[in-house]
């Protein structure tokens, strides 16, 4: 369960330090996104219990609610919307969450 939780905030940073480093953003940037990406997330993981009860529903809502979250609140942060930057987030976030899942079950597999 905790494992799980590390692994999606891992690729979920992983996220965020790809936008910081190509748009050139400053380090309060990736904090800002960060805390926003991540609050979000585990916002929406401790309604919907993706790392109690793991189903591949649950972690789809926690993916669309808790980013989707994440960047209304920076929206809000930095004073406008970015429906870009949304569905940007959105796909980039589901690539790197399940590729970070890939390899924690790659992981958890070898001797």
């Amino acid at each position: 369960m905790r494992k799980a939780a590390a692994w999606d905030a891992a690729a979920l940073l992983v996220f965020v330090v790809v936008g910081v480093l190509t748009h050139g953003a400053s380090v309060g940037a990736f904090f800002r996104d960060a805390a926003c990406i991540l609050g979000g997330w585990f916002a929406a993981a401790v309604v919907l219990r993706p790392y109690r009860r793991g189903t591949w529903w649950r972690l789809g809502a926690t993916w669309l609610v808790g980013v989707s979250a994440g960047v209304l609140v920076r929206a809000v942060v930095v004073g406008h919307v970015a429906y870009d930057f949304w569905g940007v987030a959105l796909a980039f976030t589901a690539l790197f969450v399940l590729a970070g899942r890939g390899l924690r079950h790659v992981a958890v597999r070898k001797p």
